[in-house]
C-alpha cells in the first residue's frame, strides 16, 4: 500500500516516545520487512501513523469501509480518523448508532458481503455488548458454513489503563478475545506496526480484533521511509539480551525497555520481545530467546489470574523447562477494578520499578 502524506496532528503535543526498533543479536529485525540501511526516518505520532493506514487502504482498496461512533466529522474519539469523511465521502467512512452489537454486527455482515470493514469501538469495555457478535458470529462463520464464507472484518478498539477513566473505562481485556478460536489478535506498541500492521490485517481473510492501547496515541517514534508489512504471524525482539527474556506487548512493552535500560546499567543484560499477536502465539521466537537466556518475565497490564501472563508462562514452562534457570515470573496489574485517583490507578499498574526488583530477583542479584 502507498504510504500518503501525513494530515495535521490535532490535539497536543507528543507525550511520550516510542522505539519502534527491532533487533536480533546480529542486528536484524524479526518479523518485519526489514528495511535497507540508512533509510530516512521522520518521527510521527501513533495516531497519526494509524491514520495514514486508514487513508491508505481506502485509496489503495474500494471495499474498505471505515465505520464506528464518531468516526466521521468527528474523526474519531481518539482523532486516528480525522479527515477521513471529508475526503472520501460518508458512503465510505460512516458514523454508527451507538449500539456497538448492531454496528459490529453490521460490520461482520459487510465483510460476509465482499467488503473490508475497518469497525472502530471506541474502548474494550464497549466491545462486551458486541461479544457475541464477535463469538459467535465473526469467529465461527468460517467454521458453521462449511469453509465457504470468510469473514475479512478488523474491529479495532482502544484498550488499557492510565488515563485515570476509572474502573469502566480502564481495562485491559486482551486476553478474552485471546482465548477464541476463529480470531486474530495482534496489538501494536510502535509506530512501524501502527502504521503497518492494519494493511496486513486486512489482507487476512480472517477477523481480526486490533488493540490499540490509549495511552499510546500521543506518544511519538520513528518510521522508516521504506518499512513495509508486517508479518502478523512474528513477535519482534526490541532489545537483545542474554540474562534474561521479558515478555510484553502494547502498553507494557515501553516500560519493560525503560527497565531493561536500567538493567544493563548494572550489568544485566535483557532480552525484550514484544509479542505484537497474542492469537496465535509465535511460541518459536520466544522459546528460543528463552532457550538463550535460561530466564524468563511476563508483563501483563491485565489481571494476574486466568491471564494472557499465565497463559505465555506456561508455554514457555511447557517448552523450555530444561533451559530454565529459575520459575518464570510475571509482573501484572493488581487483582481490583482500575482506581480513578491518579496515584492509585499508577499503583495498580504495572510499572518499571517493579520489573527491575522482579529482574534482580530472577538473575539473583
Amino acid at each position: 500500500m502507498s504510504d500518503p502524506k501525513p494530515g495535521p496532528e490535532p490535539g497536543a503535543a507528543p507525550a511520550a516516545t516510542l522505539d519502534p526498533t527491532a533487533t536480533t543479536a546480529t542486528g536484524a529485525q524479526t518479523g518485519d520487512a526489514e528495511p535497507t540501511g540508512g533509510s530516512p526516518t521522520e518521527t510521527i505520532t501513533y495516531r497519526e501513523a494509524l491514520r495514514r493506514a486508514h487513508r491508505a487502504a481506502l485509496l489503495d482498496d474500494d471495499r474498505v469501509v471505515v465505520m464506528g461512533e464518531d468516526v466521521a466529522d468527528y474523526g474519531g474519539t481518539y482523532a486516528v480518523t480525522k479527515g477521513l469523511y471529508e475526503e472520501f465521502g460518508r458512503h465510505r467512512v460512516r458514523n454508527t448508532p451507538l449500539s456497538e452489537s448492531g454496528f459490529v454486527g453490521a460490520g461482520i455482515g459487510a465483510a460476509i458481503g465482499g467488503l473490508r470493514p475497518i469497525v472502530e469501538v471506541m474502548t474494550v469495555n464497549f466491545s462486551l455488548l458486541a461479544m457475541d457478535q464477535i463469538v459467535n458470529t465473526a469467529a465461527t462463520f468460517l467454521h458453521m458454513s462449511g469453509g465457504q464464507f470468510n469473514v475479512p472484518v478488523v474491529i479495532r478498539m482502544a484498550t488499557g489503563a492510565g488515563r485515570q477513566l476509572a474502573a469502566q473505562h480502564s481495562h485491559s481485556l486482551e486476553c478474552w478475545y485471546a482465548h477464541v478460536p476463529g480470531l486474530r489478535v495482534v496489538a501494536p506498541a510502535t509506530v512501524a506496526d501502527a502504521r503497518w500492521m492494519l494493511p496486513a490485517a486486512l489482507a487476512d481473510p480472517d477477523p481480526v480484533i486490533l488493540f490499540e492501547h490509549a495511552t499510546l496515541y500521543g506518544a511519538s517514534g520513528e518510521l522508516a521511509a521504506d518499512a513495509g508489512p508486517v508479518d502478523l504471524d512474528r513477535t519482534a525482539i526490541r532489545r537483545s539480551g542474554d540474562a534474561l527474556t521479558i515478555c510484553a506487548w502494547g502498553g507494557t512493552l515501553q516500560k519493560a525497555l525503560t527497565a531493561a535500560e536500567e538493567l544493563a546499567g548494572d550489568g544485566i543484560e535483557a532480552e525484550v520481545v514484544d509479542l505484537r499477536t497474542l492469537r496465535p502465539i509465535d511460541d518459536a521466537t520466544i522459546n528460543a530467546s528463552v532457550a538463550r537466556t535460561g530466564r524468563a518475565m511476563v508483563v501483563d497490564e491485565g489481571w494476574r489470574s486466568v491471564g494472557l501472563s499465565a497463559e505465555v508462562a506456561a508455554r514457555i514452562t511447557e517448552a523450555c523447562f530444561y533451559h530454565l534457570d529459575a520459575p518464570v515470573a510475571r509482573v501484572c496489574g493488581a487483582e481490583v477494578p482500575i482506581p480513578y485517583p491518579a496515584h492509585l490507578e499508577q499503583a495498580a499498574l504495572p510499572q518499571v520499578p517493579a520489573i527491575v526488583a522482579t529482574a534482580r530477583q530472577l538473575v539473583g542479584r
